[in-house]
């Protein structure tokens, strides 16, 4: 199997569906744009997610960009690196000023703005394309409230549910992997599909880890190499595999038996071999995150485990969840996880080493995703998916909701990528890429 899907020519008027963030540009055109940045405005076409003109003359990027220390990473899908980064911010256990409410924020997704008396609901007929009201409407017309964000494009192809998007390391390349048994290659510069891989199994979940990229299917792990093409099959695992993380040179994978496989990479035979399986859970493991030098596994039993990452040993368990834990993430110090019992909470460490609940975050849905990132500015956003097709967006660490996205159904997969790019794939199989915008501030 060929996963190095070349595509069209770069040059080709569809480039700017992705390229719109700049993320092709040689060192060059980064020095000259740095040179000339003072002197050039961003396209306001651009910022509404809608300018066609390819060149353009405006900047298709912002003129701040987030401060190359700010990594952030976690959830499904967790890179190494989001805990015990530099920043400075610190986090609090108290709710933010709710002076800012949604009913008053703007919209800059869509060159819309959110009608005053507006209901958090979008408008059925406007998705239909047959909305007669307008501005008058009390639903919305828009896939997102507030600013700070813009939808860049959808991708469309994949018949059910998205469980994984994955961007390789040194790839120019978008991987999505559906319920429908298919992983899709997107080309980041034009937006096509370049392949479809049936998997024969449908797809748990889907991570990158450098040029690796690996997917759950029922009863195996699939390994490719972008950049060899190596096509692995890791056999093992005892029905679905919900969750992968990669940590200390280990492949970890949490199964529907309630096991989480190890494997370790053997370079001289290039292949990954089994090296444990950690049984603990009583129930299926449908999240993993590594951070601290520790593995954090969630489960249908309602209960977190901490594992050593140098002797695979349960060193606690947590049980303050009262229904499944949907996704875990690391986040300087602390451990955030979120469950279907409509909560996130936020775990530090005690001085005897132990975790304990410092806040609980309630919302009116079971949560499902969570996933970190900064804007523009360089602070800390949370972004948390809930089964009422919606995802949040919270200023961390003081939980203030700044926004939300809107989808037809239940989003399930949310990635990060460069320059202020994420990712969302929700139950009807649709992609969507969305853009970091600056937000309006107020001059004197």
């Amino acid at each position: 199997m060929d996963l190095d899907y070349n595509g069209g020519n770069s040059t080709s008027t569809n480039k700017r569906v992705f390229h719109r963030l700049g993320g092709g540009q040689s060192a060059n055109d980064t020095s000259s744009h740095n040179h000339n940045q003072q002197n050039q405005k961003v396209c306001y076409h651009w910022r509404a997610g809608r300018c066609n003109r390819f060149p353009c003359p405006f900047l298709h990027r912002e003129i701040s960009a987030p401060p190359p220390h700010a990594a952030v990473n976690g959830g499904v899908g967790a890179k190494r690196g989001f805990v015990g980064n530099d920043s400075s911010s610190s986090f609090s256990g108290r709710r933010g000023n709710n002076s800012n409410s949604l009913g008053r924020f703007g919209n800059k997704g869509d060159g819309r703005g959110v009608r005053g008396g507006s209901v958090e609901k979008v408008c059925a007929y406007w998705v239909q394309g047959h909305c007669n009201r307008g501005d008058t409407c009390r639903f919305l017309h828009s896939w997102s409230l507030g600013d700070g964000f813009s939808l860049l494009t959808q991708l469309e192809g994949h018949q059910k549910v998205i469980n994984g998007i994955a961007l390789p390391s040194g790839s120019d390349k978008l991987y999505t992997g559906s319920k429908d048994e298919t992983v899709r290659v997107w080309d980041c510069q034009s937006g096509k599909c370049m392949g479809v891989i049936n998997v024969g199994g449908e797809v748990g979940c889907m991570i990158s880890e450098g040029p690796w990229i690996f997917v759950g299917t029922p009863n195996v792990v699939k390994a490719w190499n972008t950049q060899t093409n190596a096509d692995l099959s890791l056999t093992g695992p005892v029905g679905q595999v919900y969750t992968l993380v990669v940590g200390n040179d280990l492949l970890f994978a949490g199964t529907q038996d309630g096991s989480i496989l190890v494997w370790k990479f053997n370079a001289a035979t290039y292949n990954f071999e089994p090296a444990a399986s950690l049984n603990d859970h009583k129930m299926a493991v449908v999240s993993l995150v590594v951070g601290a030098n520790r593995l954090y596994s969630g489960s249908m039993d309602h209960s977190i485990k901490v594992w050593s990452l140098e002797t695979l040993q349960c060193v606690q368990t947590l049980k303050d969840h009262t229904s499944v834990v949907m996704s875990l993430l690391c986040w300087e110090q602390f451990l955030l996880s979120c469950s279907l019992d409509q909560t996130i909470k936020v775990w530090a460490a005690t001085e005897s080493g132990n975790l304990e609940v410092t806040y609980t975050h309630k919302e009116e849905h079971g949560l499902l995703t969570l996933c970190g990132m900064h804007d523009l500015e360089g602070k800390p956003i949370l972004l948390c998916s809930s089964n009422d097709s919606s995802v949040h967006f919270f200023d961390l660490p003081s939980f203030t909701e700044k926004g939300k996205i809107f989808a037809k159904q239940e989003i399930r997969a949310i990635q990060t990528g460069p320059g202020g790019l994420f990712f969302t794939g929700d139950g009807t199989g649709q992609v969507r890429v969305w853009n970091s915008v600056a937000v309006p501030t107020a001059t004197t």
